[in-house]
């Protein structure tokens, strides 16, 4: 027979909505808006670098990163994040997710600001430097991936509880479109206080020595929002589900959620579970109730991330193909940063956040299931779309079709398994291990990541040596390359099968918390 759920949390779960519940949003969503600033910054930036520290004397086309430098300028911040979900989710759940809160905000704030400094002028010291400390910048980030979701989970109520983590994460499409506005208006001031003319009038006096301040002054406004929410971290009060369900103080829970909702809430007995009913990570039990969960909600994040990621690889030919960004040759390095920035900015603007904020109005009605099979069978049909016809797509005058198809798969993978992969960990496991299945599941998507991004980034390379960018093997070509894409998608609609629904559920429902299987004693 199943337990009585503690009062406390029932009336989490069953409060209106209310003004706190917004400020959560905020105070979480500010972290994620600093995660994707932080992240997708770098690619505004990586022309500069190679125009500013690999100028090749007599070159036909200005410099660029060395295939190793741009994999690890690109990609050293995502093995940080990898890192920091696995070891912030853990001690989320070992020491609390309020006192590692504030410890993951603290170091993206100083990670910013240093990865824009370097020790030395030399571009091997100044790219070192840029790569150590990207590493804890996204390991900073990485913490900030299962605590923001768990917290959020533990806080709302089940009724908008979807919608609530969602709003978290769509704070990410705002951190995009934020870089590129700033980075836009950056450009702006630096092209009208030092013009330039393009690289094929002047190879050396297309890129100015105050150039380099740039990348250094968009790097490091990461910090501002970081800054400017770390107060807020360390007033919140610890969720009453990891104080009542894992510190065992349910008097407490009842104090601090009286507080923040302004409702009474009865204190109620300490709990105490009885002998071996407690279960850990790597326990047969965990296995029993909720292995094939952490199954699917992998599984689905790995997948859902090489595709998300590796579209960075058509990127450059759309936006190149319909003249957003003209031969790095035309331009000089300043209004380079601009066209890029702006081609982030237009993507972002009509793609990518209106598809975040679709499943926070329509998740807590289709449900979690229902909006990731979704956006698995359209990034599907979108992706075969593209392949099949690739030929068709590259003459000039069928690229707008090419574009549409392009922003379509983006905003399913948004209004899709993008947002829910990151919800739904923070509801199906139990509160002691909510955190570290949560970031475990994440670490898994950002391994889908760096797969996506630069094992893709060498397997899409013409099949043609001499057709292949600089530095780089022949590869199978973007045609057979979006194929693949397009059955990982088709594995992604299978796996989302593992995972169960968890629309209008208590959370302590979903994970059987409440069940007898996990019964306990009072003082």
């Amino acid at each position: 027979m199943a337990k009585e759920q503690l009062e406390v949390l029932n009336a989490l779960d069953l409060a209106k909505t209310q003004w706190y519940h917004f400020t959560a949003i905020i105070i979480a969503g500010m972290g994620f808006f600093t995660d994707a600033y932080d992240l997708f910054c770098i690619s505004l930036v990586t022309k500069l670098l190679g125009r500013v520290y690999y100028h090749v004397d007599g070159a036909a086309k200005p410099g660029t990163l060395p295939p190793n430098v741009a994999a690890a300028v690109n990609g050293v911040a995502l093995c940080g994040t990898l890192a920091g979900q696995l070891f912030f989710g853990w001690l989320g759940d070992k020491l609390g997710r309020k006192r590692v809160y504030g410890l993951t905000l603290m170091l993206m704030f100083f990670c910013s600001i240093a990865s824009a400094l370097s020790f030395g002028h030399d571009a091997k010291a100044v790219m070192s430097t840029l790569c150590f400390f990207r590493f804890w910048l996204g390991f900073g980030i990485g913490g900030d991936y299962p605590l923001s979701a768990t917290i959020m989970s533990e806080y709302a109520n089940k009724k908008t509880r979807g919608a609530f983590i969602a709003a978290v994460f769509a704070m990410q499409g705002f951190g995009i479109l934020g870089g590129g506005i700033f980075a836009i208006i950056m450009a702006s001031i630096f092209q009208a206080s030092y013009g330039s003319p393009p690289y094929q009038v002047d190879p050396v006096g297309s890129t100015v020595p105050q150039a380099d301040y740039l990348w250094r002054i968009i790097l490091m406004v990461g910090a501002l929002p970081a800054a400017l929410t770390f107060y807020w971290r360390l007033k919140m009060p610890e969720t009453a589900r990891y104080t009542a369900l894992v510190a065992k103080d349910a008097k407490q829970a009842a104090s601090d959620m009286s507080k923040v909702l302004q409702v009474d809430i009865e204190a109620e007995p300490q709990i105490f579970e009885k002998e071996g009913t407690g279960f850990g990570l790597f326990s047969k039990e965990i296995i029993r109730r909720h292995g094939l969960h952490l199954l699917g909600t992998t599984s689905t994040w790995f997948l859902l991330d090489i595709a998300f990621y590796s579209q960075n690889l058509f990127q450059k030919d759309i936006f190149t193909a319909i003249g957003w960004i003209p031969p790095a040759k035309t331009m000089n390095a300043i209004e380079e940063v601009f066209r890029i920035a702006r081609a982030q900015t237009l993507i972002a603007l009509c793609s990518t956040v209106p598809g975040y904020w679709f499943t926070v109005a329509f998740i807590d009605t289709m449900g979690r299931f229902t909006i990731q099979i979704m956006g698995f069978f359209f990034m599907t049909v979108f992706m075969f779309a593209l392949a099949f016809p690739y030929n068709h797509w590259t003459h000039k005058d069928n690229r707008i079709g090419f574009v549409v198809m392009y922003s379509l798969t983006f905003f399913f993978a948004n209004f899709g398994p993008n947002a829910t992969t990151f919800i739904v960990p923070a509801e199906i496991f139990p509160a002691r291990l909510r955190s570290t299945c949560h970031g475990i599941s994440a670490a898994t998507g950002k391994l889908g990541a760096i797969v996506g991004a630069f094992g893709f980034l060498y397997l899409a390379q013409n099949q043609d040596p001499a057709k292949t960018d600089a530095g780089y093997p022949p590869g199978i070509g973007v045609k057979n390359s979006l194929i693949v894409l397009g059955v990982i998608n088709f594995f992604g609609i299978l796996f989302t099968f593992l995972v169960p629904e968890a629309k209008g559920k208590s959370l302590e429902e979903i994970s059987g918390e409440n069940g007898d299987e996990n019964e306990t004693v009072t003082e």
